[in-house]
């Protein structure tokens, strides 16, 4: 993969995080990087007054700096800027952030040297990955306070993650023998304003739901399977007349995974007209959040193929002062597929509950011996929580806007939260599919011999490997965290 050149997916961007020489310069990337410097140094030679390279920044665009100040502009701009409180961001986000970051600067609009850009690929492929804290951003100007933390390095100032480690840069960059870097003309502004903090957050929250997407479908499986529901709501025929992309997919995914099911069969001669809308209507629920799947995922891989800083150096006669660093366009789907996933939960507790209520064979608290031993009760009660907790995240931060820089920057996107809450939700979202994951496989054992499909049986046995039966109360806590393992280490079929 060739930085800059290529068309990255998403999928290529956790590739190059896992080995970081995958993705490279070649001399045409080179080459637009190299005239892209050039004709920001002409710039500077010139007269002329352009916004980021010899002005100053924000409300002080109207106040001319002089060439031999440019340097200590840009370090000032860095300095200055590093703002950012609270954690740190997984290492994992700040490395997604430095790859998509290389590849927006290697288009060549940007004017950022050779240098800086060849000084961060080497950072990706030494693992020497900045630490960036959290919060700080408001996804206007880009993505402004976690930028600078991360580029802060490149001037051996802040902390880096050496392994699991963090250290002070400078330490590390001497372990290297490597020597900070001094910036040149528009360089500090073309690495902090841009929407990679934003995008970070996309990316790795897309590699989240695009399995949890998979779990919750076979998760719903195996919930009908053990409430002996009906198959019918999954024929493609009523889906065609329908046919909505994500539903669609859902209703097919279903029958896959109930086919050659005893339990099916046993449901075929019973008085039960229809199930409940938590088991009716998966498709339609499951494939909502589909749609906002592969909404977020266009969105998130135009930004990842686009330039998003400011301004845009088109040569050294033009050059445009805009808004491609607004956080806008990637705020809104973010705040959607949160709202999406936040919904695969919600539904996922609804079926939890229907196991819980002793009805269809199935004894109440999936426990025979009731009274004495609470039970499946309590985790219902966990999940419920966490899936209000959900709700309260689902607030669109895009919503809200509150003005900065003296009202230069009127209008912000809050992107940035819209991005850490999407993956909030998500984590919320796993404990929740594994208390249903536990209710359903309980379910199964008073269904017996009754066999599942294939896939369905596989998997519980996947679940059984670390958890047991109940037969009677225990610590039910740790199974939920066993389970949950299972799930963030993708040890379940879904496809």
């Amino acid at each position: 993969m060739i930085y800059g050149i290529d068309v990255f997916s998403f999928h290529d961007v956790l590739e190059i995080c896992k080995t970081p020489g995958k993705a490279k310069l070649n001399k045409a990337a080179k080459d637009q990087i190299l005239k892209s410097q050039k004709n920001v140094q002409k710039i500077v030679a010139s007269d002329r007054c352009v916004y980021g390279i010899n002005t100053g920044f924000g409300p002080l665009c109207d106040t001319k700096i002089s060439a031999d100040e440019t340097a200590l502009l840009q370090y000032n701009l860095i300095i200055s800027h590093a703002v950012g409180v609270g954690k740190p961001i997984d290492k994992e986000f700040s490395k997604i952030m430095m790859i998509s970051k290389v590849h927006a600067l290697s288009k060549g609009f940007s004017g950022v040297s050779l240098e800086v850009i060849e000084r961060l690929i080497l950072m990706l492929e030494k693992d020497i990955i900045p630490v960036v804290p959290e919060q700080g951003s408001v996804g206007a100007s880009g993505d402004l306070a976690p930028l600078a933390h991360l580029v802060l390095p490149l001037l051996g100032l802040g902390q880096v993650w050496e392994g699991e480690n963090i250290h002070e840069t400078a330490e590390i960059l001497e372990k290297h023998n490597l020597e900070p870097l001094t910036l040149g003309p528009k360089e500090g502004l073309g690495l902090i304003n841009g929407t990679q903090f934003i995008l970070a957050h996309a990316i790795k929250g897309l590699e989240k739901f695009e399995y949890l997407l998979d779990l919750a479908d076979m998760t719903a499986a195996m919930s009908l399977e053990a409430y002996r529901g009906s198959g019918s709501p999954f024929k493609k025929e009523l889906h065609d007349i329908r046919p909505f992309e994500g539903s669609k997919k859902v209703a097919a995914r279903m029958l896959k995974f109930l086919k050659g099911s005893e339990n099916m069969k046993a449901h075929e001669d019973c008085e039960r007209v229809q199930d409940p809308y938590s088991m009716r209507c998966v498709p339609q629920v499951h494939g909502a959040s589909r749609n906002a799947f592969e909404h977020l995922k266009l969105m998130a891989e135009t930004e990842l193929n686009s330039v998003t800083d400011n301004p845009i150096v088109l040569s050294a006669e033009e050059s445009i002062s805009g808004g491609n660093f607004h956080g806008q366009l990637m705020a809104l789907p973010l705040d959607y597929a949160t709202l999406a996933a936040a919904e695969l939960g919600n539904i996922s507790d609804r079926r939890s509950y229907l196991l819980l209520e002793g009805k269809y064979g199935l004894p109440r608290l999936l426990t025979e011996s009731s009274g004495l031993n609470s039970g499946f009760m309590i985790p219902q009660y966990t999940s419920a929580a966490l899936v209000t907790e959900n709700k309260t995240l689902c607030f669109p931060a895009s919503a809200d806007s509150i003005p900065t820089s003296l009202g230069q920057e009127d209008h912000v996107s809050m992107g940035s939260i819209s991005g850490r809450k999407f993956n909030q939700v998500l984590g919320n979202l796993v404990n929740i599919l594994s208390v249903e994951l536990m209710f359903a496989a309980q379910g199964l054992e008073f269904r017996r011999p009754a066999k599942c499909s294939k896939i369905i049986e596989e998997n519980y046995a996947i679940l059984r490997s670390k958890v047991a039966k109940l037969e009677e109360d225990r610590l039910i806590g740790k199974d939920m965290l066993a389970i949950a393992e299972l799930i963030n280490n993708r040890e379940f079929v879904v496809n």
